[in-house]
């Protein structure tokens, strides 16, 4: 959600926050998808979300949604980590019309076109299995690790909320969403060789990876107020996938593909630690 590309934006944000900022399509209104076609854009070089050899977890739920609907798979490729990050990537591609959807929209963010959700994951610690347990971002054991996160992020902004980055010497700062040459893997391997004692970041991002990491352990980060009269934060979000604003026929179509092949996308979601989508989907 920074590692999250688009929730950088406003998870940011997550964006996780960017998406707020989407350049407006020069003719969004009169584009219209080949017949038989679903064109997906994706990130080529981003696992474990996407990459050209489809081995992502987004690939993997574009396949689905592409056959339950009878179309063939297309992709336009380009990445989230060049020059205006996600918001330009989508500005260039989705808007105006190189392809039809996106797989990684925060759920309810900005004035684009988004779906159903089809999974919410959260911010998580990780740490040591070893180490002593952290539940809050109010936790006292946190002021005696090196902290690793993504800047930009809700945790990052909670961090900085309740003090904990005002010692340089004490902090790492993650720089995923924004170098191809990085992978959220660096994140647990800063774990593991103890140059930071926790890092916080998006599950899904890292989840995958974990399965290497066995010395490692995570736990979600909680909703909670970071001080007297502030609003609580929150640090878990829907994701949907993005659709053009006035494409409302590809964005029912992608739904009910959504909703007749759950089973099966709740199965990549696990293969791959996604969280399982809620419920009842609450907007970013």
């Amino acid at each position: 959600m920074k590692v999250l590309n688009p929730l950088v934006l406003a998870l940011s944000g997550c964006a996780v926050a960017a998406v707020m900022f989407l350049a407006t399509p020069l003719d969004a209104a009169n584009v219209s998808s080949p017949p038989g076609v679903l064109r997906v854009c994706a990130d080529s070089n981003y696992l474990p979300f996407s990459n050209q050899a489809g081995q992502g977890f987004e690939n993997k739920v574009a396949e689905i949604l592409a056959k339950a609907m009878g179309r063939k798979l297309q992709y336009y490729w380009g990445s989230y980590r060049d020059r205006g990050g996600f918001p330009e990537f989508l500005a260039i591609s989705l808007d105006v019309g190189k392809c039809d959807v996106v797989m990684n929209m925060p759920y309810g963010a900005g004035d684009s076109g988004y779906t159903d959700s089809y999974y919410t994951s959260s911010y998580v610690f990780v740490t040591k299995k070893s180490a002593p347990a952290i539940t809050s971002i109010h936790a006292p054991v946190l002021r005696g690790l090196k902290i690793g996160f993504e800047d930009e992020t809700p945790p990052g902004d909670a961090l900085k909320v309740v003090g904990l980055t005002n010692n340089v010497k004490n902090i790492k700062v993650f720089d995923i969403a924004s170098d191809k040459n990085a992978s959220p893997r660096d994140m647990l391997e800063a774990v593991r060789n103890g140059s930071v004692g926790v890092v916080v970041t998006w599950e899904p991002a890292i989840g995958y990876f974990l399965k290497d990491y066995p010395d490692l352990k995570i736990a979600s980060v909680p909703a909670e107020q970071m001080g007297p009269g502030l609003p609580a934060m929150r640090f878990s979000f829907a994701m949907s996938i993005g659709v053009r604003e006035k494409d409302t026929a590809m964005r029912n179509a992608v739904n009910r593909a959504l909703k007749s092949q759950k089973g099966q996308i709740d199965a990549v979601l696990a293969q791959y630690r996604v969280l399982a989508p809620p419920a009842k989907s609450e907007p970013y």
